[in-house]
């Protein structure tokens, strides 16, 4: 059969998007061998994920992510932008919508500023206690792994964060799978290194599990990294964010947000 699809990107982190907004396309149990097919770079379209846009009954519309290795994510902060330009272009939404997610239901507010798609974002609040990563042991998370000293947060899926003096010098690779599968993570957990730059700005690169590499950006990732920073007083309320992929910003008051944009790459037909 032939896959209509549309390819977009928020910061670079990159997403297949497939609209089952009015009825399955794919059917469930080939989901995740479509997007280990698809988000290939080399033999598919090149992605990611897979962004699979459904109706819902508990919000606007649905979200469901699949990943690289077949696994399914509860959130995605770059993810749930590409998501929302994708539903307003198509008429499904307005500037304010909500979107359910494995997460929970997210609020969003977007629209298009001088051409270009910029959404806010109502993440999930930020989780500190082991409990809630999920990890072992009571308490808030800290570890040393590897020679790094390593805090945690769940903003919708696990995050490691380490502080680092200089994020370019780190073997992401080498490292970054280290503390992805270190026992203490009951599910694994994304890896973000963050670089202090002042002025209430980080730097981080981030290593996702379920992609099992280095991403130009992470939503949940910047927000984890800028939370746990939070936390520790090292930035104030409105932090601005750097990936390789671009910036975003995040704000924490009665519900912490983040800010950042979204944009169409292509869309295409495929058989499968």
């Amino acid at each position: 059969m032939e896959i209509a699809f549309t390819k977009l990107q928020g910061n670079g982190n990159d997403f297949v998007l497939i609209d089952e907004h009015d009825g399955e396309v794919i059917p469930e149990d080939m989901k995740g061998a479509f997007a280990a097919l698809f988000c290939d770079r080399r033999f598919g379209i090149g992605a990611d994920g897979v962004l699979f846009l459904q109706a819902s009954d508990k919000a606007d519309v649905r979200m469901r992510l699949l990943q690289p290795d077949e696994s399914e994510a509860a959130m995605c902060g770059n993810g749930i932008r590409c998501l929302a330009k994708y539903a307003y272009d198509a008429g499904y939404v307005k500037e304010s919508c909500s979107v359910e997610t494995g997460a929970g239901i997210v609020q969003v507010s977007a629209g298009y500023a001088d051409d270009e798609f910029t959404a806010t974002i109502t993440m999930p609040a930020p989780a500190f206690e082991r409990s809630a990563i999920p990890a072992a042991g009571n308490g808030e998370y800290k570890e040393e792994i590897r020679n790094f000293t390593v805090y945690a947060a769940n903003t919708g899926v696990p995050h490691a964060v380490v502080f680092v003096k200089e994020i370019g010098a780190v073997d992401i690779a080498a490292v970054g799978p280290a503390i992805r599968n270190h026992p203490s993570f009951v599910e694994g957990a994304n890896v973000n290194f963050v670089e202090e730059a002042g002025n209430d700005t980080i730097r981080i690169r981030t290593f996702e599990r379920g992609v099992e590499g280095e991403t130009e950006s992470c939503g949940t990732g910047a927000t984890a990294s800028a939370a746990v920073a939070h936390h520790l007083g090292k930035v104030g309320d409105t932090v601005r964010v750097e990936t390789k992929g671009g910036p975003l910003v995040i704000r924490f008051g009665e519900t912490v947000t983040m800010e950042g944009p979204a944009e169409t790459v292509f869309s295409g037909v495929i058989p499968f």
